[in-house]
């Protein structure tokens, strides 16, 4: 469905507070633990955010319908609102690691909202762009600032946070379909205004965290996290970015794969109705929430180098069975898919959190905005192979994308409390 002083000293040392509601608590040690109230506010605005975000792939075959498009034309909505927010995280990232903005988030949120009303009213093609751009930019400014406040939020758990960042997240995009199918489905594409409500009801819980963020960050004392002695040198930190990028490339383009044109797939391979392959999609993308979920905070235990090991690298044999199976495998097949690829994402965040911890916001912004940019030009790239060689073949090849996580065993050994 998002300062006088540098953050990076406020990541290194986390502090809390035990109630949201206490504006400009004392500093507290980051032993007591995690805030969950707010790490559950922000997971919660995350799912406000991502179930909006998918509204626009869920909405697809009735965009297809309205407008006579092409899976190019489809692919090139996806790329118009992930490409705006891939370009724009990492700048915004970097800015706030500069000089924190608490208030960015519902100012961002306030594009989403627009965005939504802009495109339930669209009468064109050139419009829905538009609105798609104005939806991706609320998303750019809404990812890198709000995993920051996830990690001042943790209390140094910081993999834990993260996933429970991110379930919010998942559980707003499976949801996403299932709001289609119910609503966008039967209404039409008007209906789709009708969740600008959410997005104004995340303006004002975002501005009363950026309360909470503002009373965290004022006043403390500008200082750079010390490097731990046995951490990686620059050159290895660098090569290990590369392979957290390659690793990522492999699961967003996969997901791309799957999250804008698996209902097309079933469709025609299996001639089920619009709403039925919506359900099947919320089946995949809500077991993406449930792996998140349950495997995040496994990173904090055993180490995160075999998280994403497993992420990616696990789900290539069902990857591989998928464009052969019938129409009940191919929901089995997808659960397993989506359960096992998420917790790639976060697991890869926090690595590189700890590979960079002085830039929190760039690196968040950076692998969030690369994230996006993904998805949308594998969106763009995928279409355009459908529309030459049949949506079959695009699964056929992307099948052996999570092969890449083999490149995981080039991560290094973090020591423990790098960050």
């Amino acid at each position: 469905m998002n300062k006088p002083v540098s953050v990076d000293a406020d990541l290194a040392a986390p502090v809390v507070s035990t109630e949201l509601p206490e504006l400009v608590a004392p500093a507290a040690p980051a032993h007591i633990g995690p805030t969950y109230l707010v790490l559950g506010g922000i997971s919660f605005l995350h799912f406000l955010n991502d179930t909006r975000q998918s509204l626009i792939p869920s909405g697809y075959p009735i965009l297809k319908a309205n407008y006579a498009l092409d899976f190019g034309q489809i692919g090139l909505i996806t790329l118009t609102s992930q490409f705006t927010a891939s370009l724009l995280q990492p700048l915004i990232g970097h800015f706030t690691d500069k000089k924190a903005q608490p208030f960015s988030l519902a100012i961002g949120m306030g594009s989403t909202f627009l965005g939504l009303l802009l495109l339930s009213a669209a009468h064109s093609y050139a419009v829905i762009l538009i609105a798609a751009a104005m939806i991706g930019l609320g998303s750019a400014v809404f990812h890198p600032e709000s995993a920051r406040i996830a990690r001042l939020a943790s209390g140094g758990r910081y993999g834990m946070a993260q996933s429970i960042f991110q379930v919010g997240g998942n559980a707003g995009t499976a949801l996403g379909p299932v709001l289609a199918a119910l609503v966008v489905v039967p209404f039409g594409q008007p209906s789709i205004g009708w969740f600008s409500i959410l997005a104004f009801v995340a303006i004002v819980l975002l501005a009363r965290i950026g309360i909470w963020y503002r009373g965290r960050i004022a006043g403390t004392p500008k200082a750079a996290p010390k490097p731990h002695p046995h951490a990686p040198g620059r050159r290895r930190v660098l090569a290990a970015l590369v392979v957290l990028v390659a690793l990522l490339f492999s699961k967003h383009m996969y997901m791309a794969s799957l999250s804008s044109y698996y209902t097309f797939y079933l469709i025609e391979k299996f001639h089920v109705s619009t709403q039925t392959a919506q359900l099947f999609l919320f089946i995949f993308l809500g077991s993406i929430a449930a792996g998140v979920f349950f495997r995040g905070p496994l990173g904090d235990r055993f180490g995160r180098r075999y998280v994403i090991w497993f992420s990616i690298l696990g789900a290539l044999p069902f990857t591989l069975a998928l464009p052969y199976a019938g129409l009940v495998t191919s929901a089995v097949l997808t659960m397993f898919i989506g359960f096992i690829l998420a917790s790639a994402t976060s697991a890869i965040i926090v690595f590189a959190q700890e590979l960079v911890p002085h830039r929190l916001g760039m690196i968040s912004g950076l692998f969030f905005g690369f994230a996006f940019g993904i998805a949308g030009v594998g969106a763009a790239a995928l279409g355009e192979l459908a529309d030459h060689y049949g949506i079959d073949f695009v699964y056929q090849v992307c099948s052996f994308l999570p092969a890449l996580g083999l490149l995981a065993v080039l991560l290094p050994k973090m020591p423990r409390h790098a960050h």
